[in-house]
């Protein structure tokens, strides 16, 4: 019997001491059989913007759990191989207002101007803040002269000031979207037109939440549509999700077709509670960018970085996702 228990604790030990390798190992080890595979990058992260400069992916994340004082950024060329940067902005100390409420920094998003400056939205203090820089990894600064927040925790009192996201139109024209709610119900999505300088509201703000959104809006244009995604369910458990509606303006309103739900827990548990994504598009395919829950017992929620297509019918509808990898971009 005592043999067998030093088998198995030895047995034990290597099986730990693989695991802790294998979460050392560079980012190269999810390419295999020339795929790649989720979750791509090793650590734990969440709401993932990103774009492409010069033939560099910048990807911005959150950083689990539930953010840090600052931001996650990698950079990689082919989604093999990623190297982790650092940037001076934003700050949990650089954001923080005389009404910014506690929570870190969270769910990025960057986007380049008509004026080939960058610009980031991002969710500080249940702020959204703006900043700007001529380069994806900065320096950063503030867009407002005085410092302060684009919006403040206490503007629109029903809205929990969240999960910004900016969306260029072909024509240069850009507008902002955000919101969710609070205590995981009453998600709200608000959207306002930007004037030139990014910062500007140009005309009143207005709620164009759907039926089934609670959070995180992404918006992209297809076929002469646009195209509201969003989160919906609840972040720390499997009933997180993504959907989307579809309007013919960019201000809504908006319809969920019947399909609405596009991505979602698996009925094997693999995947669990995917949501507050991205979209991408590189040589003619669309990818989806996103974060799933990585399962463990603590009272924290970990989320893992994820890619896969996007893809639609003859109808303009949005397929559901496969969650089963992509081939690499790049041979």
């Amino acid at each position: 019997m005592i043999l067998k228990i030093i088998a198995l604790t030895r047995c034990l030990s290597f099986l730990m001491l693989m695991l802790s390798i294998y979460s050392l190992l560079p980012a190269e080890a999810s390419a295999q059989n020339g795929k790649i595979t989720n979750p791509i990058i090793p650590g734990y992260f969440a709401d993932p913007t990103i774009i492409k400069d010069k033939g560099v992916f910048y990807i911005y994340a959150t950083i689990d759990p539930w953010g840090s004082n600052e931001l996650g950024v990698f950079t990689t060329k082919d989604f093999v191989k990623f190297d982790r940067q650092h940037i001076n902005w934003p700050t949990k100390k650089a954001c923080t207002s005389p009404t910014s409420g506690d929570a870190m920094v969270w769910a990025p998003c960057v986007v380049k101007g008509r004026d080939n400056k960058f610009y980031m939205y991002v969710a500080v203090g249940s702020e959204i803040w703006a900043g700007v820089s001529d380069k994806p990894l900065g320096p950063w600064r503030n867009l407002k002269d005085d410092n302060s927040p684009l919006i403040k925790h206490t503007d629109f009192p029903l809205v929990h000031n969240i999960d910004p996201e900016c969306f260029v139109d072909e024509d240069g024209q850009a507008y902002l979207y955000w919101g969710s709610g609070y205590n995981w119900i009453n998600g709200h999505c608000m959207a306002v037109k930007l004037k030139a300088d990014m910062k500007t509201f140009d005309g009143t703000p207005v709620d164009v939440t759907t039926p089934h959104y609670f959070e995180a809006p992404l918006m992209r244009k297809w076929n002469n549509k646009y195209y509201l995604m969003f989160s919906s369910g609840k972040a720390t458990n499997a009933t997180y999700c993504v959907g989307y509606a579809v309007s013919a303006s960019p201000l809504g309103p908006f319809t969920e077709p019947a399909n609405w739900k596009i991505l979602q827990s698996s009925a094997d548990s693999t995947v669990i509670g995917p949501g507050h994504h991205t979209v991408f598009r590189e040589n003619g395919q669309d990818y989806i960018l996103y974060h799933r829950i990585f399962p463990q017992k603590e009272a924290y929620v970990l989320r893992q970085l994820c890619v896969d297509s996007l893809n639609f019918d003859k109808s303009g509808h949005i397929l559901e996702v496969s969650t089963r990898g992509v081939a690499r971009f790049v041979k």
